[in-house]
């Protein structure tokens, strides 16, 4: 399969429609059929794209599973270019406004972007604008009082991962205990916790949201964003081997204003962490100058 989950739900985003379940953009069967003849080569009403059923979107979602890369990055621009024809934007107000960025990151992928070494940063693949607005955001979040603070700082993060493409979960409670969300990373799951408080955050919290973490399935992993950062003496004393990294608010602030890619440092501070066994260590130093 050439597409990841999350890429496959940009798919359904960008180009099925939102009061039409089932169709793609404005297409027809005889002009859906005639744009893969055309633009593709392919027959999307064969037998071979029949396994998810026969609408159009389950003729597009089995043909984006069963072809090769270099067709699905074809097939994808241009339903793309297709789609800025028409203006389908205009028709489904309710479009993310990084859904480009994330679909551009998304071709570069499929046409087979260069590997990175393990300190060299990519691309975040966000526009300008998108990215100065979660800077403005993050700085913004500074004025507010503690307890509003908290719950923007939360909101902001969901954003943030929504905006780099690695599908945030709102904040969310089972049998009272507050999880502050959860985002996918090449196909594992994370459970976030986030605190903006005066203080480091000690190795109480660490424990606290460790024991969180541990008590759900053996593959979930957990980051940790602490604005404040975190002690020494409680990085030290929570020790090893843990199914947690962390992040403190200067990494998020560099991620965004260095132009990084968010999932490319929570992959190298996992990598990191499995190497050297430390939950946190800094963007500045896995990414030096």
């Amino acid at each position: 399969m050439s597409l990841k989950l999350v890429e496959m739900r940009l798919v359904e985003e960008l180009f099925e429609c939102k009061n039409s379940p089932g169709y793609v953009l404005d297409f027809s069967n005889r002009t859906f059929e005639l744009f893969f003849q055309q633009e593709i080569g392919v027959e999307i009403y064969s037998n071979t794209y029949s396994d998810l059923g026969n609408s159009k979107m389950n003729r597009l979602r089995c043909f984006l599973q069963k072809s090769e890369r270099q067709l699905v990055a074809q097939a994808l621009q241009a339903l793309w270019e297709y789609r800025e024809a028409v203006q389908f934007d205009a028709k489904n107000e309710n479009q993310s406004p990084v859904a480009k960025s994330r679909f551009q990151a998304l071709i570069e992928r499929l046409q087979g972007r260069k590997n990175l070494t393990p300190n060299e940063p990519s691309s975040s693949s966000l526009d300008e604008q998108v990215r100065s607005g979660l800077n403005q955001e993050l700085i913004d979040l500074t004025k507010l009082a503690p307890h509003p603070r908290g719950y923007a700082f939360e909101k902001f993060l969901k954003r943030a991962f929504d905006a780099y493409g690695m599908e945030a979960r709102d904040p969310f409670r089972l049998r009272g205990e507050q999880i502050d969300g959860s985002f996918q990373l090449a196909g594992e799951t994370y459970l976030l916790e986030a605190k903006w408080q005066n203080a480091p955050c000690g190795v109480a919290d660490l424990h606290a949201f460790n024991g969180k973490v541990e008590g759900k399935a053996a593959w979930t992993r957990g980051l940790f964003i602490s604005q404040s950062g975190f002690t020494s003496e409680g990085i030290d004393a929570f020790g090893k081997g843990k199914r947690l990294i962390c992040m403190d608010g200067l990494d998020i602030y560099d991620t965004i204003n260095r132009s990084l890619s968010l999932a490319d440092v929570v992959a190298l501070k996992v990598r990191r962490a499995a190497e050297t066994g430390t939950p946190f260590l800094r963007v500045r130093d896995l990414y030096p100058d």
